[in-house]
């Protein structure tokens, strides 16, 4: 088929390379402009832009699908389809309308559970046990086109919002070249959304990321995978120089009675990082100290001392 392709991050980038490797014709490749990345705060090109560039690909970087020039540039392509991958941009309905088959839209979630900006990391942070990856019909309202086809994939234990992410995209891209020729064909069956159980997954706000130990300790385990490895949840570890910016990136819920314990919310109840909360205890499983990288717990307190006692904030 000939294909235009909108998507930005990794997850789009898996789409796009399976849809390359299966033959299709992407006659171009939209991608956001690009971005401040790094220390240096250079401009780079998103994961998309940078692969469609090596491919020899047409890109263009909009800042608004919007503009009539590029609804025009756009209806000019003359495409069977359009795919949309995480693209970051609510599409006009020219754009939307403009393909002959239609815009298609691969989205990480179970429709209509968890509809907008961050479908995988609302469903680690509200400890779903099963989310998935769909694909629609795409229109003007927001994810809320038929569902052509879906696989589910189970949120473990020591799940993350990032290896779920990882492991959707690899599932949701093998999803997308089997549907396309059923697409093609006609054979496609199409399902409207249920009415109900629609929640949005809105954008994670910084602010969110902030630790509160008075939680119970079940809600603080999924917010904390949810949020790794970006932006990642964090709290203070007060240190002989002040306190200390520390982020979580895995934890397990461990139900026992903070009572018995005799340790309050954000107090470190053993030497292996189980910090009591409002309800049960969360232990630390992997962390990261400000300004340096990644670390399992048990080599963390190797060059990071946190004693029974120690109340975090």
């Amino acid at each position: 088929m000939r294909i235009a392709f909108l998507g930005t991050p990794d997850f789009a980038l898996a789409a796009l390379k399976r849809l390359v490797e299966a033959g299709h014709e992407i006659a171009c490749v939209y991608s956001q402009p690009p971005a401040p990345r790094g220390r240096g705060q250079t401009l780079k090109p998103s994961p998309v832009h940078a692969y469609a560039l090596d491919q020899g690909l047409i890109v263009r970087t909009p800042a608004s699908m919007r503009d009539p020039g590029e609804v025009f540039a756009f209806e000019a392509l003359e495409v069977e389809a359009a795919v949309v991958v995480a693209f970051g941009q609510i599409l006009p309905a020219e754009v939307i309308e403009a393909p002959t088959l239609g815009t298609f839209n691969l989205h990480g979630s179970l429709l209509p559970r968890w509809r907008g900006a961050a479908p995988i990391q609302r469903a680690v942070m509200a400890g779903d046990p099963v989310t998935g990856v769909e694909v629609m019909r795409l229109t003007e309202g927001l994810d809320e086109g038929p569902v052509l086809a879906s696989e589910t994939l189970r949120i473990g234990p020591l799940d993350t919002a990032g290896t779920v992410h990882d492991r959707m995209a690899a599932i949701g891209a093998e999803l997308l070249v089997r549907t396309l020729p059923a697409i093609e064909d006609g054979s496609a069956v199409e399902t409207p959304q249920a009415g109900d159980g629609v929640t949005y997954a809105k954008k994670i706000r910084p602010k969110e990321a902030k630790i509160d130990w008075g939680k119970p300790g079940r809600e603080l385990d999924w917010k904390i995978r949810g949020l790794s490895p970006f932006p990642g949840a964090w709290f203070l570890l007060p240190t002989d120089k002040g306190p200390v910016r520390v982020k979580a990136l895995l934890s397990a819920h461990e139900d026992v009675d903070v009572g018995l314990e005799g340790g309050a919310p954000g107090e470190v109840l053993d030497d292996r990082l189980l910090v009591a909360t409002g309800e049960g205890a969360v232990r630390l499983l992997r962390v990261q100290r400000e300004g340096r990288g990644p670390q399992d717990a048990d080599v963390f307190l190797r060059g990071t001392a946190v004693a029974a006692g120690t109340v975090l904030g």
